[in-house]
């Protein structure tokens, strides 16, 4: 059975989102395998995908270290890219069933475009410790399945040195439930319009470098302050950095990214 090890939202090797992507299954293993096998590999992410009779429609589940996730934008865009990349898939654009309802990726030039479900936030109270676990004290706090909290600046955002265990105490009013924390400013960078970082020590991860449903909600909080439908997002995790653009469709977020194979292995479990 071969896994891949794939750098989404990335346009070069050691940068985005390294996810594991194993081989379609032709049935899933016992849950506290692939819960090992996620643990075993020790990244955000391991996809296990399961072929229907469609060739061009997947069962799709995502682990991390810690727990199976209902939604996980880099990890699905990681199966895509091993499906058409590495395994030869001719379809026009795949179909994953997940937790969260069908998500459709097709190409897009030489990125992939993905079809998600918009989250769109509302504005909500700081919630208490929340200023003190990040270092910095927000301007504006919004809540979808995770918070949002608006910094005043993109270097505030960069230099963030939270305290990951206080903010695995915090969910406030975000519908996840699990403390997930998004912080986001309007971008230096003029090739970004927006500069973003995630933690997420609620699920096993104390900071992703590139997070597509965290997305889901930025988008259309920041097609709203931006006013048009198109945003470059720059998940701005010290070291890799993640490029994402998202565009707002009605209730549906399309999320471009590019994405590289960095690893190829063989189990031998």
């Amino acid at each position: 059975m071969r896994q891949w090890t794939v750098d989404a939202f990335a346009g070069a090797a050691f940068r985005g989102n390294p996810a594991c992507v194993v081989e379609p299954l032709g049935d899933w293993r016992e849950e506290v395998w692939m819960q090992a096998l996620a643990m075993e590999n020790n990244q955000a992410e391991t996809a296990f995908l399961r072929p229907t009779a469609d060739p061009a429609r997947f069962d799709l589940r995502w682990f991390t270290p810690t727990m199976e996730v209902d939604l996980c934008g880099h990890a699905t865009l990681a199966s895509a890219h091993v499906l058409f990349s590495e395994l030869g898939a001719t379809a026009e654009r795949l179909t994953f069933d997940t937790r969260s309802g069908p998500l459709i990726v097709e190409r897009s030039g030489n990125a992939y475009a993905m079809d998600f479900p918009a989250d769109p936030p509302r504005r909500t109270d700081v919630p208490e410790g929340l200023a003190e676990a990040l270092g910095a004290k927000p301007d504006e706090v919004w809540a979808g399945r995770y918070l949002v909290a608006v910094l005043r600046d993109a270097a505030a955002v960069r230099g963030l040195t939270p305290n990951i265990a206080a903010l695995h105490r915090i969910a406030g009013e975000a519908t996840g439930g699990r403390g997930n924390i998004v912080v986001a400013a309007l971008s230096d960078d003029p090739a970004y319009d927006v500069v973003d970082r995630f933690f997420a020590p609620g699920s096993g991860v104390a900071e992703d470098p590139a997070t597509g449903s965290a997305h889901c909600i930025l988008a259309p909080l920041y097609a709203d302050k931006l006013g048009r439908p198109e945003v470059r997002f720059l998940q701005a995790y010290p070291g890799r950095g993640g490029d994402i653009v998202t565009e707002l469709r009605g209730d549906r977020v399309i999320l471009t990214g590019r994405a590289v194979t960095t690893v190829e292995s063989r189990l031998r479990v």
